[in-house]
């Protein structure tokens, strides 16, 4: 699958931007705070209905505008597809596939596959866990349109359940503890197929990503990741039921795969404790190598991958390694200079200059 165009009215620091992209390698470079990761954001937009950096519609629309609107024009298995995403700052946004308006998000996934890989994703391995479930939730949800429904409606009924648990701690009544079983059932049923699912995708990641890892360190280092649950699939129910006064306590749900974590380890060792800063860049990288992967395994095209400035922040050998591993993949890429690739004889296809949300020079090469 390819991008081959995006038009931004009114969307970040763009009045208006037409840009025609290569089937191959893309290059946006320009100073730093001129937009070019706004462009990335909004290919990331129209493949998820989101921002990538968990930006709110409200804060992609132009100052001084109402709403922003972004149209794509993609190409898959041969296929032409557009996508209209029309942004609001008080209302719902507005989406629609080659003219036809959508209902549901969920419709749009799978389209496009995006793979977004930025300075952030260098530490997802040592922040903190809500980081490694957005990154499972966003690729899961890329792949697989049930993972994505269930994954809505546990997340609905988190939020009702935590509502009903305020309002039981300022008055408890026997109808609205009727009501907590429901929730409860609710929970349970939608967050044991969320589970099911990313069991399954370490499962799969794991068969790709050890190589991929032991390329990239020479032979000396095994990555392999776990995926550790809130709670046990089995045991799910009964300790809900068991924690109830806990959660009443606390007016929230505190258990269920909206805790859930990813840990990796290098020859056994947890990374995030004991690895070295280049060992936890390094099992990051190959994290978004083996999503690349397995993209191109589920789906059986390639995705298009996003590298928003990440090139600077990775030594030349992780560089290298990188930007050979890209291959047939369309890529577009942010940077400030276009020295590194000269350097480095790297092939590419186009660039665009960024100055001022304006496209100051295009060149085909």
């Amino acid at each position: 699958m390819i991008i081959e165009s995006v038009d931004l009215k009114d969307y970040r620091n763009y009045k208006i931007l037409n840009m025609n992209f290569n089937p191959q390698i893309n290059i946006i470079y320009g100073d730093n705070a001129q937009g070019k990761t706004n462009i990335l954001e909004a290919l990331y937009v129209c493949a998820t209905s989101r921002s990538h950096k968990g930006s709110k519609d409200r804060e992609m629309i132009r100052m001084g505008s109402d709403e922003a609107h972004i149209k794509l024009n993609v190409k898959k298995n041969g296929l032409p597809y557009r996508i209209d995403m029309h942004l609001k700052k008080n209302k719902s946004k507005g989406i629609a596939v080659n003219g036809i308006p959508i209902k549901r998000a969920v419709e749009l996934f799978g389209i496009l596959n995006i793979v977004c890989f930025s300075p952030e994703d260098l530490s997802i391995i040592k922040n903190g866990p809500a980081e490694r479930r957005r990154f499972m939730d966003m690729e899961l949800s890329q792949l697989d349109k049930i993972y994505l429904s269930n994954l809505i409606n546990y997340n609905k009924v988190v939020n009702q359940r935590n509502k009903l648990l305020k309002e039981l701690s300022f008055k408890s009544s026997e109808e609205k503890l009727e009501t907590l079983d429901i929730w409860d059932l609710q929970l349970v049923k939608y967050g044991t197929e969320v589970m099911k699912r990313r069991v399954g995708f370490v499962q799969e990641l794991n068969e790709i990503i050890g190589g991929l890892h032991e390329k990239l360190s020479g032979g000396t280092e095994k990555l392999t990741i776990e995926y550790q649950p809130c709670v046990e699939e089995t045991a799910f129910l009964d300790t809900v039921t068991k924690m109830r006064e806990r959660d009443l306590r606390m007016k929230s749900t505190c258990f269920g795969p909206h805790k859930d974590d990813l840990i990796f380890f290098i020859n056994g060792s947890e990374v995030k404790k004991y690895g070295s800063q280049g060992q936890q860049r390094t099992a990051a990288l190959s994290l978004k190598l083996a999503e690349i992967e397995l993209v191109k395994k589920v789906v059986k095209d390639t995705p298009v991958l996003l590298l928003d400035d990440v090139l600077s922040e990775l030594d030349s050998n992780r560089q290298q390694f990188l930007l050979n591993s890209i291959g047939q993949i369309q890529t577009v890429i942010t940077c400030t200079g276009l020295d590194e690739f000269v350097n480095s004889q790297f092939a590419v296809h186009k660039t665009f200059q960024i100055q001022n949300g304006t496209v100051i020079h295009e060149n085909n090469i």
